[in-house]
């Protein structure tokens, strides 16, 4: 088991920014491939990206890049999604997932989910 607890949510004005947190209760969070999604009102789960073990992350598609950024923090067992210029389209669930496999075999299979946490962008 990888209890994850995703915090930081809430309802921001667009443009504004917001720094998600995703703690990830194990001694072994350093080699666990972490990923953040997001799941819009009538939509699809949409990948935002993941970071490995070595801190390198990816992220998939274009809607996000250049202003969301992930990263981790092994010592606080801890990974981040920094959004900046939010828009209204960024307005979804957003969650956390973990997993024991390496990032690059994973995709969305990822094992462990985070129950999510809300962003609200108005215009």
């Amino acid at each position: 088991q990888v209890p994850l607890v995703e915090s930081g949510g809430g309802s921001v004005q667009a443009g504004e920014s917001l720094r998600l947190s995703c703690a990830a209760s194990v001694y072994i969070f350093s080699t666990l491939c972490m990923g953040w999604f997001r799941r819009a009102p009538g939509k699809e789960r949409e990948g935002i990206g993941f970071i490995d073990t070595r801190g390198s992350s990816t992220y998939y598609g274009d809607s996000v890049k250049g202003r969301f950024t992930i990263s981790r923090d092994n010592a606080k067992n801890t990974v981040y999604l920094q959004m900046n210029s939010l828009k209204p389209e960024d307005t979804a669930m957003y969650y956390c997932a973990a997993d024991f496999r390496r990032c690059d075999t994973v995709g969305a299979g990822f094992g462990y989910w985070g129950q999510g946490t809300q962003v609200t962008v108005s215009s």
